[in-house]
């Protein structure tokens, strides 16, 4: 281990936070752990009604397939609009004006309407829901300091998890008795819900404006989430650094490209890892819904090992070159190495272990990317830097559902195992910029020059 893998001891300040303060934190980490459970739950409608919404709408593969993508036609724009937004207007605001908007686009589509009021309909959600994901990274870790963001970090990403783990028994069960468009308004209503509890208790915490060596304060008043300048003093303000700089570092590369296969895997099986289970590989709905569980359960429980792992390294001085950029670049090389397995790997028992391998290995990236992110940039610069990686990143949801309809389209069954092999060479990619180019400490000391 050179010196520049290892970073120096996590010091005794900054002094810890009121406990007052540290509840709310834990309380706004709930909060937005349930926005991104109804924001999973809100895409994975689509890929649990599938073969409910072809038949009842008379679409081809390739037209569902458009459809799905349409979801993600401003998706990534908004998120890099909004996450430049969030540098200059209360994130708790944003939030509570996307959830709003998620119940709006979905409530014409619950009530009737064919192929055009679906497409609408998702194109409007995703414009909505392409911010969630980072605003809601950044409201959550300006509650707490560096070392101690992997969890609240993680959680957020569980929330990815329990969003489908929960919606896929409820809304299987009430697409199967009530219908697919009542699923849809029970995920409208669901957010309807988050709103009214998000009013009251929302907000941003005392790191949103401040470095992570500056003590913390209260929580932010309703008027603002502070006046600092982004670089956790209160003197003359200091000239605000080009977005291009941060950009241009190798960590904010290396990780955009490592989460870019990480969604790239997640649009895959909202979409059509339901459909490759009963049609590629020959499962019955039942257990196909049992493996789709298991493997995001199982993600889940990845994603907060690896934050546990991750944190257990930087309190021990360990750099988040290693502890971030390694770990999580091996995830991704290990899940690469389980898709190439699946089209030659016989039936069996050996199948389940490497479609959990190829499936449920790559989530915990989108933790890393989110923490990394936030160690590089300076404050006032984290919404547009967070922002600007998802809307590259989420370019994926774009591309992924419409090529792997047509190949379907195209080869038939066949066509799962080129998805699954396109998925594979990605994460591949992903996993050695990961490995190669993520060292947010090196990165920072260069920005701050």
């Amino acid at each position: 281990m050179t010196d520049t893998d290892v970073a120096p001891a996590v010091p005794a300040g900054p002094p810890k936070a009121p406990t007052r303060t540290r509840h709310r934190a834990w309380i706004v980490t709930a909060l937005l752990v349930v926005f991104m459970m109804i924001n999973f739950a809100d895409k994975s409608v689509l890929g649990l009604a599938a073969e409910e919404i072809r038949q009842d709408l008379g679409l081809s593969a390739s037209a569902f397939g458009l459809a799905s993508s349409a979801f993600f036609l401003l998706f990534s724009v908004s998120g890099a609009a909004v996450g430049l937004l969030a540098d200059r207007v209360r994130p708790k605001w944003l939030l509570l004006i996307m959830t709003v908007l998620w119940s709006v686009s979905q409530a014409p589509l619950a009530v009737g309407g064919g192929l055009a009021v679906l497409i609408a309909s998702r194109v409007l959600l995703g414009a909505a829901e392409g911010p969630a994901y980072p605003v809601a990274q950044q409201t959550t870790l300006s509650w707490f300091p560096n070392h101690r963001r992997n969890l609240p970090g993680a959680l957020i990403v569980l929330g990815i998890t329990l969003g489908v783990l929960v919606a896929a028994p409820v809304l299987t069960w009430l697409i199967n008795h009530h219908g697919w468009r009542s699923a849809v308004a029970a995920v409208a209503l669901a957010g309807v819900v988050w709103t009214l509890l998000w009013i009251p208790f929302g907000g941003e915490g005392p790191y949103a404006t401040m470095s992570d060596n500056d003590p913390p304060a209260e929580a932010a008043s309703d008027d603002g989430p502070g006046t600092g300048n982004g670089t956790g003093t209160t003197g003359e303000a200091q000239p605000k650094m080009p977005y291009r700089r941060i950009l241009a570092t190798r960590t904010w590369i290396g990780v955009t490209i490592g989460y870019f296969s990480t969604y790239w895997v997640i649009a895959f099986a909202l979409v059509w890892l339901p459909s490759y289970l009963r049609d590629g590989l020959g499962y019955s709905s039942a257990v196909s819904t049992q493996l789709l569980m298991l493997f995001w359960g199982l993600s889940g429980i990845l994603v907060l090992g690896q934050a546990g792992l991750t944190g257990w390294m930087m309190r021990r001085g360990i750099t988040s070159r290693r502890a971030r950029g390694w770990v999580g670049g091996a995830l991704l090389l290990t899940s690469g190495v389980s898709c190439l397995s699946l089209p030659v790997a016989p039936a069996g028992a050996v199948t389940v272990v490497l479609l959990i391998g190829a499936f449920g290995l790559a989530g915990a990236m989108g933790s890393i990317a989110a923490t990394t992110i936030m160690e590089l940039a300076p404050a006032d610069r984290r919404g547009g830097a967070l922002g600007t990686m998802n809307a590259v990143v989420t370019t994926a949801g774009l591309i992924a559902p419409t090529l792997i309809g047509s190949l379907v389209d195209t080869h038939g069954a066949e066509g799962y195992q080129y998805a699954v092999l396109i998925t594979g060479a990605l994460l591949l990619a992903g996993g050695t910029a990961a490995v190669t180019l993520i060292n947010p400490d090196r990165d920072a000391r260069l920005l701050s020059v």
